[in-house]
């Protein structure tokens, strides 16, 4: 090895979603050495996993810009491979194999519940995020079985909450849905162009009726219950074509309490408690009223956003990863550094980016730009070590280990094999795409299996 490639800055990038792949390419495009690491088999994240199935388009658009990341030479991708404290490498390991720099851009993989009675009903409770998984095939939830009733309320009005609403009116075309919201119609979170996907399923005189009801706790915060009807009225000139008869409802004011179950672990209701609205700093929040009643709900799926794992070896507080209040290596004014709250200090050389660094925050885009922020930052960091601090012998020394894991390790050219099995197996059945659903199928499609490296 010469001694210009023994002094080459090499860093790791944990995450090959948006913000974790761009972040490499800056990182590659400033003349590092980066090596990827991804918990999945496959490159892209919720790029890959996230955005509805039928976006074809912008998912292959975000599969041909990964692509040209990953085939930049000093960049190295190790894919199947699991980072935390009890997992196939810690953030110590890292360090120790002589790592100086390490970006954080795993997602937010951890799971927000609101810690109601009835959330461990075995049948019909539901994160947002494993739905997701599921119908996008990401291993093992594409195979997990989950039980959808006819009755499904959404808890949440983003446009997480639209995707499973488009899922369960267009796919599992169940009798009805129901957006559940603590807050009033003018808090929706919702984008038009997302509901035009559902809006011909709205029920619109339920909706009427709902404005009606809520109208006098809008008027007395200031808001107007016909602007809010406007708004959603505005996606049905282009609203796709139902292809089901599901009713769709949207319920305001309306805070989950508690889900009710029957003997054989099935949900039968969901009971929620009517709030109104308040002026509290500017800000409009909802306040319970103690009126409460009981829906007919036999399925119940949270999407009220995601936190990040507190398994991953890094402070959390807030269901983030704490940063450094104070960065000294600051990208437009937001810090990337992470901090340990009980030393008071920065944690030398580790960064977040994207949904590590802010979770539920933000589409590709804001991903993409975020990853490139924090690769500026590790930049910054790196130019203050001094000269040879930094060595491509911590390559070699995490390329072993990762070798000696006794699992399939994926590469680069693994991935481009995989793609083109999974491309013809689409023209063969003459799909748009075509997915594998687990991990022992791609792993035999790249010519691998799990006892070979066992």
């Amino acid at each position: 090895m010469s001694s210009e490639s023994q002094t080459q800055s090499a860093v790791v990038v944990i995450g090959a979603g948006p913000a974790g792949l761009f972040a490499a390419r800056e990182l590659a495009n400033l003349g590092m050495h980066v090596v990827v690491l991804n918990r999945d088999i496959k490159p892209g994240g919720l790029a890959e996993y996230g955005i509805y199935p039928s976006k074809h388009k912008m998912k292959e658009g975000l599969r041909k810009q990964f692509r040209q990341i990953l085939q930049l030479p000093n960049l190295d991708y190790y894919g199947n491979i699991t980072v935390g404290e009890q997992a196939d490498l810690s953030l110590a390991d890292l360090k120790e194999a002589g790592f100086k720099a390490i970006v954080v851009s795993a997602g937010a993989q951890g799971t927000k519940w609101l810690g109601l009675t009835g959330e461990d009903i075995p049948k019909g409770v539901y994160h947002a995020k494993d739905i997701v998984y599921h119908y996008n095939r990401l291993p093992p939830n594409s195979l997990k079985q989950y039980h959808i009733g006819k009755r499904v309320a959404l808890v949440g009005v983003g446009n997480v909450m639209l995707d499973i609403a488009r899922w369960l009116i267009r796919q599992v075309k169940v009798d009805e849905v129901i957006a559940v919201a603590r807050r009033g119609p003018a808090e929706v979170k919702f984008d038009k162009k997302e509901l035009e996907y559902v809006a011909a399923n709205l029920d619109l005189q339920a909706l009427d009726v709902e404005l009606a009801r809520v109208a006098a706790a809008m008027q007395a915060v200031e808001q107007d219950p016909n602007e809010a009807r406007e708004y959603i009225h505005s996606a049905l000139p282009k609203a796709m074509e139902p292809v089901s008869q599901t009713r769709f409802i949207l319920q305001f004011l309306s805070s989950p309490v508690r889900i009710i179950g029957s003997n054989k672990g099935e949900v039968t209701g969901l009971e929620i408690e009517e709030t109104r609205l308040v002026r509290t700093n500017g800000d409009t929040k909802a306040k319970g009223t103690g009126i409460k009643r009981i829906m007919d709900i036999d399925t119940v799926i949270f999407a009220i956003g995601d936190k990040v794992d507190e398994g991953f070896g890094l402070p959390v507080q807030w269901n983030e990863f704490v940063k450094n209040p104070a960065p000294r290596f600051p990208v437009d004014g937001i810090s990337y550094e992470t901090f340990d709250p009980q030393t008071n200090q920065p944690i030398d050389g580790i960064f977040v980016a994207g949904w590590s660094r802010e979770a539920s925050s933000g589409l590709v885009g804001l991903a993409r730009k975020d990853g490139e922020r924090a690769a500026k930052a590790v930049q910054q960091y790196l130019e203050t070590l001094p000269p040879g601090a930094v060595t491509m012998t911590a390559v070699e020394a995490l390329k072993q280990r990762l070798f000696g894991l006794g699992k399939p390790v994926i590469v680069k050219d693994d991935i481009l094999r995989l793609e083109a099995v999974e491309q013809a197996e689409a023209e063969k059945q003459g799909l748009e795409e075509f997915k594998f659903a687990s991990n022992e199928e791609m792993l035999a499609a790249m010519g691998m299996a799990l006892e070979a490296q066992a």
